[in-house]
């Protein structure tokens, strides 16, 4: 068996492994580069394989920088793409909202360019595309295994990082050997108060495993639930605007349940609230549509509704022409939108609009990969570019980790610990290199026996 590592090797995005079984090729996640501009789009316009040559291809889950790819590969590739069943759901509307969001970001910068006499942009896919794919993708319930291509059986079981998120479990056999190959995908921290924790695996002779946090320790999640409060609560009184970035899956409806915890106990105030993303108002849906997937806890704190992404204050919004009537509303209010690292969709109209007021707040609840918009503002530059024009930062900016749906360090200790098995390699990736390298040292000192390595971006490894 050969592995690929084409993307996510001492990185966060562009996660894409291609694994060389019996004469089959199988591919684990395609996802989009996300961070410097220039380097991104370089990246994201070509593969690094003919996807003719493709069997099958195997996806963790649906947040972009594992499958935000698959519609370019569906160009030339006509098989079936695996998931669990909320995953598919889910990406049968990110998908399409990502080929929408690119359409629509190019022709607006095209329009920008063609006063300054530059050429125009293009799309790196189309909705058309984007529907191809979505066609593609096959649905497989939790610890239900099925086989791919030949020689190799795959369960998914539960990561409790997103919706429909999964660890990937293979059982190879190659050539009279058999071993079990365990990537973790994206792993959640546990104790999160919508979605069950991660489930161990057993017999693992191979693991892959994320690193984005592995040199990191979270705050607490009550301590930051009062900074939340806190931050928000002094912006309403000073008749300012919050501008929350957010991943439309996961994120999203974590923060609006954290302000529904928060207003039910009497701690903010019922302010105007504004989930301002098509795609958000379509996931939150996609979660009541799960609920064998979240926790029954979900529902006890709610004070005025069944529904728990929903509040009597809280407007979800889906049209344009709805989301740029809030630049014309003075009162204080809190408005919730993608992309959660700034680097597409509405919320950089909200920030072009908002950055540049003292009483405004911009809160980041999630990861934000280096060279990222919402990297460069959390990182104090100033100005910043939006849509290729500097702004002032003059409202206050606020990052907490806590709502990551990462992992931090000891917390991918414990998930390793309850790992069963005689590990033989360890392959750490999802992370940027100093926290990828940080988790080798911290496996090395956990698995002596194991052989653990951080791939380098296109290595080949064989097994």
């Amino acid at each position: 068996m050969k592995i690929h590592f084409f993307g996510a090797a001492r990185t966060t995005t562009g996660s894409m492994y291609l694994i060389e079984v019996n004469g089959k090729k199988l591919l684990l996640e395609c996802g989009l580069f996300q961070g410097h501009r220039q380097e991104s789009e370089q990246l994201n316009k070509t593969l690094p394989f003919d996807p003719r040559q493709i069997d099958a291809v195997v996806l963790s889950h649906s947040h972009l920088d594992h499958a935000g790819k698959l519609p370019m590969l569906c160009k030339n590739y006509d098989g079936p793409i695996h998931c669990t069943g909320a995953t598919s759901d889910l990406c049968g509307i990110m998908l399409l909202d990502s080929a929408h969001i690119q359409e629509q970001d190019a022709m607006f910068v095209s329009k920008l360019r063609a006063q300054k006499h530059q050429p125009p942009v293009e799309p790196l896919y189309t909705t058309p595309d984007a529907e191809k794919c979505v066609k593609q993708l096959v649905a497989h319930d939790y610890e239900k295994t099925f086989s791919p291509v030949d020689g190799v059986n795959v369960t998914f079981r539960d990561a409790g990082h997103i919706l429909g998120s999964a660890q990937v479990i293979l059982d190879i056999s190659e050539k009279g050997k058999n071993f079990r190959w365990l990537f973790s995908g994206d792993i959640g921290r546990g104790g999160d108060e919508l979605l069950y924790d991660p489930k161990p695996v057993e017999n693992v002779d191979f693991l892959q495993i994320e690193s984005t946090y592995a040199a990191r320790v979270h705050e607490q999640r009550p301590d930051a639930d009062d900074l939340v409060g806190k931050a928000v609560g002094e912006t309403l009184k000073q008749n300012g605007k919050i501008i929350i970035p957010a991943f439309s899956v996961g994120r999203t409806q974590q923060i609006v349940y954290v302000l529904h915890e928060l207003t039910c106990a009497g701690k903010l105030p019922r302010a105007p609230i504004f989930v301002d993303s098509p795609l958000s108002v379509h996931a939150t849906d996609i979660y009541l549509k799960h609920p064998e997937s979240l926790r029954d806890t979900i529902y006890k704190t709610m004070c005025d509704s069944e529904n728990p992404f929903g509040m009597k204050n809280l407007t979800y919004i889906a049209s344009a022409e709805d989301s740029k009537k809030l630049n014309d509303r003075k009162e204080g209010m809190i408005i919730i939108s993608a992309s959660g690292m700034c680097e597409a969709g509405r919320v950089r109209h909200h920030l072009a609009n908002n950055i540049g007021y003292a009483n405004n707040l911009i809160l980041f609840i999630g990861y934000c990969a280096p060279d990222t918009l919402g990297a460069k503002i959390t990182a104090g530059v100033n100005p910043v570019n939006i849509f290729g024009e500097p702004h002032q930062v003059k409202a206050k900016v606020l990052s907490l980790d806590t709502y990551s749906g990462h992992a931090d360090k000891n917390e991918l200790k414990t998930y390793v610990k309850k790992i069963s098995g005689d590990i033989k390699k360890v392959f750490c990736i999802h992370g940027e290199e100093t926290q990828v390298l940080a988790h080798v040292e911290t496996l090395r000192g956990m698995k002596p026996n194991a052989d653990v390595i951080a791939p380098k971006y296109q290595q080949m490894i064989e097994i």
